[in-house]
């Protein structure tokens, strides 16, 4: 009888074939599905940067978080790939021919709003991180970095991602009701007077943790601890503008709202049912 090891190596999954020596990544997928139901380990992640330094260091030091790396070194091909592919993340560089990358973090919020996006910018960019983070980046870099703080990074966006996808599947609540406005955070849907809002994925975000925290007050910092799953201190007015945005799409009168409320000194709260 054949006896397999399943082995960790690199990008994949294989498995040894004692009698014969040879590793088949073939044979372990059909394993793999066959015993556990997993189709492939490794997730995708696309890094739009035209700097090949930046691009080989990735690619050597994501093999160890079991992550396969694909690149665009324009911002026109990277947005190109981002929208036509599946990935679990995209660290995108703001400096960028063709198209730049600020515009290619908006386009991409257009039609993925749930997709991570980590920028990366330079020192002098400090109105670019700020824009960066309020067109939907989940975070940002600035050059030149620690790969050991980039990878840290990575890890951060992974485990907030994971986290809201436990805290979904978990909850029992996936529908929350205020009046005319409806959340349903499977579809990750937003309907105001029978009519479906067009959200940020920062926006929904935001709006669910109010939602299924109702009267409960947050500061800025947590909420961008919270949501942007990292503490981006310095920044707490990215949180203003994301809930002025939020306060225009879904309340009545954005001065006077009745869904999220300021408390001052504080933050914010969403009202009680």
């Amino acid at each position: 009888m054949m006896r397999y090891e399943i082995y960790y190596r690199v990008f994949s999954f294989h498995i040894q074939d004692w009698n014969s020596g040879i590793y088949s990544p073939y044979f372990a997928s059909i394993f793999l599905y066959n015993h556990f139901g997993i189709e492939d380990m490794n997730q995708k992640v696309l890094l739009i940067e035209d700097d090949d330094d930046i691009a080989r260091l990735l690619e050597l030091h994501l093999q160890d978080l079991d992550l396969d790396l694909e690149s665009a070194t324009d911002g026109k091909s990277g947005l190109q790939k981002a929208l036509q592919n599946d990935y679990e993340l995209v660290i995108l560089d703001v400096m960028l021919p063709k198209m730049d990358g600020l515009e290619v973090c908006r386009r991409i919020r257009e039609s993925k709003k749930s997709l991570p996006i980590l920028m990366l910018t330079a020192k002098s960019e400090e109105l670019d991180k700020v824009l960066g983070l309020e067109l939907g980046a989940d975070d940002y870099m600035t050059k030149p970095f620690s790969i050991r703080e980039l990878m840290a990074r990575i890890k951060s966006i992974r485990r907030r991602i994971s986290s809201i996808k436990n805290e979904t599947d978990q909850s029992e609540a996936t529908h929350y009701t205020f009046d005319h406005l409806q959340i349903d955070t499977e579809k990750r849907k937003v309907v105001l007077d029978g009519r479906i809002l067009e959200l940020t994925a920062k926006e929904f975000d935001l709006l669910t943790l109010f939602a299924s925290n109702p009267g409960k007050a947050f500061t800025r910092e947590v909420l961008l601890n919270k949501v942007w799953g990292y503490n981006f201190s310095g920044y707490e007015h990215t949180v203003n503008s994301h809930i002025n945005r939020l306060r225009a799409k879904i309340e009545t009168d954005p001065s006077n709202p009745k869904f999220i409320k300021t408390v001052w000194g504080i933050g914010y709260k969403f009202r009680e049912a």
